[in-house]
């Protein structure tokens, strides 16, 4: 894909410079334009092509798997965001008195509340402070012991923009029967992921970030193996072996992961979020990946000229991802944002900076023009 199509992909206002997409990510053209012809069949035509919205679905189900290499499309759930499905590992899991789940002082919320909710049944959530220490993998193993059920981590930081390297958790996981949950939100669609080398057994994601898709839809992956230890906590038409069959009256949960989908899908999600992933695959993850490492490398370089700052993101290439987090030590890092987006630079203040996320397309000129102002701020 040529610089003219990846322009007329992401037709954004020229005064804004947009580097938030480890937040909510603009959608592509392709996206908008899915969305807009879903809307126009509905209004003048109703639910009378819902057999082709069922083939969307599954043609969804499939990008899916492939952008992930899951052994089977029957592993994919589509449910409505991240915190969702790190609920139903969380209490679907059959905990016994003592257990605890091993985890990161560094986590999303999301992928903290749900462990510590699990407190009532005696299980203990163990943090494990990633800046103090220069092997944050060795850290994590050796808090673990023989009561650890679980080991929880995001693929990337959302605020330090530290990656981890998930091969080597999972093959301790595996070699120590602990269970291996990904939090996958601030790397897929930036990042190549494969849940069978790094051994994962859950993994997670939202559409609305790197995956450039929209809010309200999450892929979710649950290993073969854990589909049916999980206990299911909602119960309805869609997660039904039979479903479509409405006047069965004997039913069991479906064999595949749809049996964590409990209603009725999200048409319009699906619809946009396939779109968004169509346009990764045209460009091929690997192009993606190298492209976001690069612009990652380009961010950082181009704020190691401003007088001050201090690169919170590890600068090594194999420990971050599209994340870039400084600090400048004598200004306030909320009114530095304020700043910054009154000027239409658009970032975050996380992990006790700011927060820069330019994705595979970002051009380098709106990197400079942010660095520039940050520059003039500072």
């Amino acid at each position: 894909m040529n610089a003219e199509q990846l322009a007329a992909e992401f037709p954004l206002d020229p005064d804004l410079v947009y580097l938030n997409h480890a937040a909510v990510a603009p959608w592509p053209t392709r996206t908008a334009t899915a969305v807009q012809a879903f809307a126009q069949e509905n209004c003048q035509r109703g639910a009378a092509g819902y057999k082709q919205w069922l083939t969307r679905d599954a043609e969804l189900r499939q990008q899916l798997g492939d952008l992930i290499n899951a052994p089977s499309v029957d592993d994919i759930a589509l449910v409505k965001n991240t915190s969702e499905a790190l609920s139903m590992v969380a209490g679907g899991l059959d905990w016994r008195y003592g257990e605890n789940v091993v985890s990161s002082n560094e986590e999303f919320p999301s992928n903290r509340i749900v462990w510590e909710a699990q407190k009532r049944f005696g299980v203990e959530f163990r943090e494990v402070d990633l800046q103090t220490v220069t092997d944050p993998e060795q850290a994590l193993m050796d808090a673990c012991d023989g009561r650890t059920r679980v080991l929880t981590v995001s693929s990337v930081q959302y605020g330090s923009g530290l990656k981890l390297e998930l091969a080597r958790l999972g093959r301790f996981c595996r070699e120590h029967g602990i269970l291996f949950c990904v939090d996958a939100i601030q790397s897929l669609g930036a990042q190549s992921l494969d849940v069978q080398a790094i051994q994962a057994d859950f993994v997670m994601a939202d559409a609305h970030k790197w995956l450039l898709g929209p809010e309200g839809i999450a892929a979710f992956y649950c290993a073969a193996e854990h589909r049916y230890q999980l206990k299911l906590h909602e119960f309805g038409w869609h997660m039904v072996q039979h479903m479509g069959d409405y006047s069965r009256r004997e039913w069991r949960p479906a064999a595949s992961a749809r049996r964590f989908e409990c209603g009725s899908p999200n048409m319009l999600g699906i619809y946009a979020f396939s779109a968004s992933l169509s346009l990764l695959q045209d460009v091929g993850m690997a192009n993606v990946e190298q492209q976001v490492l690069d612009n990652a490398a380009y961010t950082m370089a181009q704020l190691r000229s401003v007088p001050g700052a201090k690169l919170i993101t590890p600068a090594n290439r194999e420990r971050h991802a599209g994340i870039v987090t400084f600090r400048i030590p004598d200004r306030d890092a909320g009114d530095l944002h304020a700043r910054l987006m009154a000027n239409n630079v658009i970032c975050a203040p996380r992990g006790g900076g700011i927060r820069l996320s330019p994705h595979f397309y970002t051009p380098r000129e709106k990197i400079d023009k942010a660095v520039t102002l940050i520059r003039e701020l500072c």
